[in-house]
């Protein structure tokens, strides 16, 4: 009789990717508040963890950001750069995992079920971040636990530039004390919705 594999699920997310390329090209950026969007009547496409401290947001109008972060440096960016460097880690884990599949530019789950019979999932995991940081300089943070959802929590816990290893059978444990927002694809709207029925975690 075949064992039942315990799956092992890794979510992969390359940390503030827009801004991250930009100060890979231009280290003057570094430690500096960045706002990638461009014009006063667009959005803010991506910022820095240094801007979402006074309460700056991806999506969130270009002047209304400002106004909250004047001091920020504004770059329109430049897709061509981001498309390189998403293709360039694309090839990295294509190189190294039997299965991933690429959620978006700066996204990814790999399914590595199974390797703890040959080298240990953690390490692995531990192995490709430090090969895609040494090959692209860029900063990344992962998730691994049996499926994708918490994986993808772990991952946010993790950040920034970390990885967080959610063992089989904590996952409620792990869960149970976070906000309900912080389940993928539960909004604003949604999240309220769920604490007047009184969800709140």
């Amino acid at each position: 009789m075949r064992e039942n594999t315990i799956r092992s699920i890794i979510h992969l997310d390359m940390d503030t990717f827009f801004v991250s390329v930009e100060r890979l090209l231009d280290s003057s950026l570094n430690g500096k508040p960045v706002i990638v969007g461009g014009g006063h009547r667009v959005v803010v496409a991506a910022c820095s963890y240094e801007n979402r401290t006074h309460g700056v947001h991806s999506a969130m109008p270009m002047k209304s950001a400002l106004s909250l972060c004047p001091e920020a440096n504004v770059i329109s960016g430049d897709m061509n750069n981001y498309s390189y460097y998403s293709k360039l880690v694309t090839e990295i884990i294509k190189s190294e995992s039997p299965l991933f599949e690429k959620a978006s530019v700066d996204k990814f789950y790999l399914d590595v079920s199974g390797m703890d019979r040959y080298f240990g999932c953690s390490e692995w995991v531990k192995e490709l971040r430090k090969k895609i940081i040494n090959e692209s300089g860029l900063p990344i943070s992962m998730g691994l636990s049996q499926n994708k959802m918490v994986s993808k929590v772990a991952t946010g816990e993790a950040k920034p530039n970390n990885t967080r290893q959610i063992l089989p059978g904590t996952e409620i444990q792990f869960l149970e004390p976070m906000p309900v927002h912080k389940i993928p694809m539960i909004g604003k709207k949604t999240s309220e919705l769920l604490r007047s029925k009184d969800v709140k975690k």
